[in-house]
Order: C-alpha cells, then sequence, then structure tokens
C-alpha cells in the first residue's frame, strides 16, 4: 500500500522563496493564490509557467468528483507530502468525509463508488506507481468499462501532469501548505465542507465556461515525444504539455544534450521503447553518435557533458523510483555542486520526462 500522509519522511526545502511582486500579481490574477512551488521555481522562466498552468487545469470529459480523487491518489503513490496534504486538504473543503477519504487512501471499497470510479482510481494508481508501467491494453479495458476514449486519454494526462507536479514538490523539498491544512481540518473547513453540496449545486446552474480550443493531433505531435501527445488531440490542457517540452528543450540553463539524456535515461528505467527512441533522436543534432548515446545510457555518464550535469545522468534514473527523504537529500547535494540555477532545470526536466514517458502507455 502507498505511504500514508505521516508517514512521508520530508526534508527542509532545498529553495528558498523568490521575491517577485510583480510575477506573485500575475500568479494570483490567473490562479487567485500564490503557492509554495510557484513562489521556489519562480527563477525558471518556462518551469514556472508550466507549473502554473498545471494547477489551474480543469476537466474536461471526467467528473470533477473523479478528478479531485485522481489527483489525491497519484499524489500519494508518488509520496509528496506536498501535493498529498493539499489535495487531500481539498476534498475535506469540498465536503467529502474524512472516513471516504480514509478509505481511498487505504485503497478499500466504497459504496460511494461504482466500478467505473474504482477502475479508474486502480488505473491512476497503477500509471503514477510504474512498476510496471501499464500498457495500452488496460486504456481499451477502461474503455470497454465504460469511459469514452478522451475520458480515459483526459485520465492518463491528468496523472502524468500530477506526476510531474509531485516530483517538483518533492525534489525541491517544497514546505506543505500547512495553513491551508489546518483550516480544512478545523471548524471552518468543516463549514465550508457542509455548504459543499449546495455551492455545487448553484454552480451547475451556471453556463459552462467556453473551454480553450482544444489542439489538434498535427499540433502535438509537432515536435519531440509527438507520438504520444498526439494521443491527446482534443484535450485543451495537452497544449500545456507541448509547450512545456519545448520550452524546456529550447532553454539554455543546461545542455540539450543533457537533457535529452534525463529524458531517454527515464524511458529506459520505465522500459517505454517509444520514448526511449523519441529523446535518442534528439542527440545527433548535438554530435553524438549512436554508440555514444547507447553508452551514456548503459553507464549513466558522459564525457561529452560538464562533471556537473554528468552526475545528473544517475540521479534522472532515481527520480522515477525513489525513497523521498533520500532523493530529497541527493539532490540538495547535487544542488550544491552544480548550483540552484542549473539543479531547478534539471528538476523541471526530470519531472516533465517522468510525465511524458508515462503517457507512452496510450501507445504501447
Amino acid at each position: 500500500m502507498a505511504q500514508l500522509l505521516e508517514q512521508i519522511e520530508w526534508g527542509p526545502p532545498l529553495l528558498a522563496r523568490a521575491a517577485d511582486a510583480a510575477w506573485e500579481a500575475e500568479a494570483k490574477k490567473r490562479n487567485g493564490t500564490v503557492s509554495e512551488v510557484d513562489r521556489r521555481v519562480a527563477p525558471n522562466p518556462w518551469l514556472c509557467e508550466l507549473c502554473l498552468e498545471v494547477t489551474a487545469i480543469r476537466p474536461l470529459s471526467i467528473p470533477q468528483r473523479l478528478f479531485n480523487i485522481v489527483l489525491m491518489v497519484t499524489a500519494q503513490e508518488n509520496s509528496c507530502r506536498y501535493c498529498y496534504g493539499a489535495n487531500r486538504a481539498y476534498l475535506k473543503i469540498l465536503g467529502y468525509s474524512e472516513k471516504f477519504i480514509t478509505r481511498i487512501e487505504r485503497d478499500l471499497q466504497l459504496a460511494e463508488l461504482d466500478d467505473k470510479d474504482r477502475a479508474a482510481i486502480a488505473f491512476s494508481r497503477n500509471l503514477a506507481r510504474s512498476r510496471p508501467r501499464p500498457a495500452r491494453a488496460e486504456r481499451d479495458a477502461l474503455v470497454g468499462g465504460g469511459f469514452s476514449r478522451l475520458a480515459v486519454h483526459e485520465i492518463a494526462l491528468v496523472i502524468a501532469l500530477s506526476c510531474f507536479y509531485n516530483r517538483i514538490g518533492i525534489l525541491i523539498a517544497c514546505p506543505p501548505e500547512h495553513a491551508f491544512e489546518r483550516m480544512a481540518n478545523g471548524v471552518m473547513g468543516r463549514l465550508i465542507g457542509a455548504m459543499a453540496p449546495l455551492t455545487r449545486a448553484l454552480m451547475a446552474l451556471k453556463p459552462a465556461a467556453q473551454p480553450r480550443a482544444a489542439p489538434d493531433a498535427a499540433a502535438l505531435g509537432a515536435g519531440p515525444f509527438g507520438p504520444a501527445l498526439a494521443e491527446l488531440a482534443g484535450l485543451p490542457g495537452a497544449t500545456m504539455l507541448r509547450s512545456g517540452i519545448d520550452a524546456a528543450l529550447e532553454s539554455r540553463v543546461l545542455s540539450r544534450a543533457t537533457k535529452a539524456l534525463i529524458f531517454a535515461i527515464v524511458a529506459r528505467t520505465i522500459a517505454c521503447s517509444t520514448s526511449e527512441r523519441e529523446a535518442k533522436a534528439l542527440l545527433p543534432a548535438e554530435g553524438f553518435s549512436e554508440s555514444e548515446a547507447d553508452d551514456a545510457l548503459a553507464t549513466l555518464d558522459c564525457r561529452r557533458l560538464s562533471p556537473g550535469e554528468a552526475a545528473l545522468l544517475p540521479w534522472a534514473r532515481d527520480t522515477v523510483y525513489y525513497q523521498t527523504a533520500r532523493i530529497q537529500e541527493r539532490t540538495r547535494s547535487l544542488a550544491a555542486g552544480l548550483g540552484e540555477a542549473a539543479m531547478l532545470e534539471a528538476i523541471g526536466v526530470a519531472a516533465l520526462a517522468n510525465a511524458t514517458v508515462r503517457l507512452a502507455m496510450l501507445l504501447e
């Protein structure tokens, strides 16, 4: 069973809050609040933009209730104390009882959930855990169980983006949102939760907001890792992943070769041949022969990289399966030698790789 909230070991933060009043005002304007993660990733433009977009995503073809549960169980499977605590508290604010939440955490049967929801939650746990990564047959089983294909792809996208955000929280050891958790578990949280059914009923009477234009397969598939992203056609949230990958690869904080190798190492660790092939296709333009790329993946070392960036290769493998306190300590040690700016970019790339590679289950 995945760890419960109080069982997760959590170290001191890797990064201090960034002091940028103009940026915080923009974040509040877009999302209504500024999270602890937002404040600590702000120095990296592409990463802070992607984090803001991920936290603003809303479901298109799956129920809001299932969306919220998927976020919590994914954070639990990834042992992200930051996201797990925040999502658990949010469920309380939405009116879900402690008993209901506890039974989800312990992966127990719930009379309130039907077979479709239970299957989706099991799929969420398996894809987040990826030991082994689910295959396309499991996607097809959800379709056979009553979900539309678009809904299944949206579940996979939500899990992937959650895996991205969870790893950001873990690798920077982001301090939990303790004030929000205390409020949700206190008198005010119970009052808000008691009013949640009425609030949801009133919201249902409002006209639906006009969704952002959904990207087509050609737009999503145009670029690295396009085959997996093209499967997300019709989902507005997929655009942020396409933009995030492109922006991450264009950034010059780390070398493009290092970032391609991080993607390839994560792909090989999860046994995803499609993603590994896509990542390796980026390396010839960086001067790598096929044998040099294969050697780097086999040894987790590369003389073409600076010593600091070469040290990221074995670390990248360990961002897939980890003990939380241990990977935090290792990340902190690497940051001492590499510098915070480079380490922050490495964290973003590794988190993005872990998200993208999981989506290739839609193909394999």
